[in-house]
């Protein structure tokens, strides 16, 4: 007579109890292979949408028109997306290490305002100027308005968490009333509301290349992530260590000002993207800046190809700058994370 065991029944005494199979969870390298092979395909899309006829069968019928528009505006305009999204991102997460805030970044701080400044004024001092000698006048604005903002930031007695961007954005309104006030004194308000909006529908191929230099920022700041963690401690406490605070802090000051300026001058403003994208990471993958560096980057170009793609097909055949959407999209989450601090505080 034999006797039956239920599957559900506990295995006798004495026996070892089989292992049933386990999940395996992806690692790392993979979820961030999943992450890029995402955007990829974002980038795809990107691609064959807008109000040309450019599609996969046209292009495969050699149609020399729509092959025209796909190299000369739709793949300029999808790696620009990709360089700005990512550059972008990477100097809010190193703003936010330099500024020991999680609630800041170059929008929220006077660093985007400052490069706009820079950029009127050698348009009205030197109307004829090339594109880099905007970019490089805009960058130092930008580096003088961030140095600003942190300087004030030393002389603030209490730092909460609400008053720092508090801070940083009445600065940024103070320069942006100037910059509001010289440009209507010379009638550019028009080209000033251009570079304060970001908008990717101009970027054709011999007018986004500026933005490669972001690309190379990005990877000096991944290089450099350990040394702006450490940064991020405090001064004495980056001394004990043995690495020169000034010198970090002055690397993160231009890398953040380079960014900002060059995508301003190449594309115009793109608010709140680099205050939200480091958050969402950090609530995704935690603090550490080597490894959220490569996700934020992932994140940050998915989300504005995101943003841009509904920004063109919304409104069809009309578009909606990706500003604007990442403007509207960014504040609400912004909120979000102010509230979510709060609550958890209390």
């Amino acid at each position: 007579m034999t006797t039956q065991i239920s599957p559900s029944a506990p295995a006798p005494a004495g026996t070892a109890a089989v292992p049933g199979p386990r999940r395996r969870v992806p690692g790392p390298a993979a979820m961030l292979v999943l992450g890029g092979t995402a955007v990829l395909v974002l980038a795809v899309v990107s691609m064959f949408v807008g109000v040309s006829d450019v599609s996969l069968s046209s292009l495969l019928a050699g149609d020399e028109h729509a092959w025209t528009i796909f190299w000369v505006s739709r793949v300029p305009r999808t790696l620009s997306i990709i360089l700005a999204g990512m550059a972008l991102s990477v100097a809010g997460l190193i703003m936010q290490l330099m500024a020991r805030n999680k609630f800041v970044e170059p929008s929220t701080v006077g660093t985007i305002e400052s490069a706009s400044l820079g950029i009127l004024v050698v348009t009205v001092l030197i109307p004829g100027a090339s594109l880099f000698m905007k970019m490089s006048t805009a960058t130092l604005f930008a580096v003088a308005g961030t140095a600003l903002f942190l300087l004030i930031l030393r002389r603030i007695p209490l730092r909460n968490t609400l008053i720092v961007p508090l801070v940083g954005i009445m600065l940024g309104g103070v320069i942006a009333a100037v910059t509001t006030f010289f440009a209507y004194r010379f009638d550019l308000l028009q080209t000033l509301n251009s570079w304060m909006t970001g908008d990717f529908s101009g970027v054709l191929r011999g007018r986004y290349e500026l933005l490669w230099i972001v690309g190379a920022l990005t990877l000096i700041g991944f290089l450099a992530a350990d040394r702006f963690t450490v940064a991020g401690m405090g001064q004495e406490f980056t001394t004990n260590l043995g690495l020169n605070y000034n010198r970090v802090m002055t690397l993160g000051l231009i890398i953040v000002s380079l960014i900002s300026a060059v995508v301003v001058v190449s594309v115009g403003s793109v608010p709140f993207l680099g205050l939200i994208v480091p958050n969402l990471v950090s609530l995704l993958v935690g603090d550490n800046v080597r490894r959220a560096i490569p996700w934020v980057a992932i994140f940050g170009a998915g989300f504005v190809l995101v943003c841009d793609i509904v920004g063109r097909t919304i409104r069809y055949p009309y578009e909606i700058p990706v500003g604007v959407i990442v403007a509207a999209v960014g504040s609400v989450l912004f909120l979000y994370l102010l509230l979510r601090k709060r609550s958890a505080r209390a």
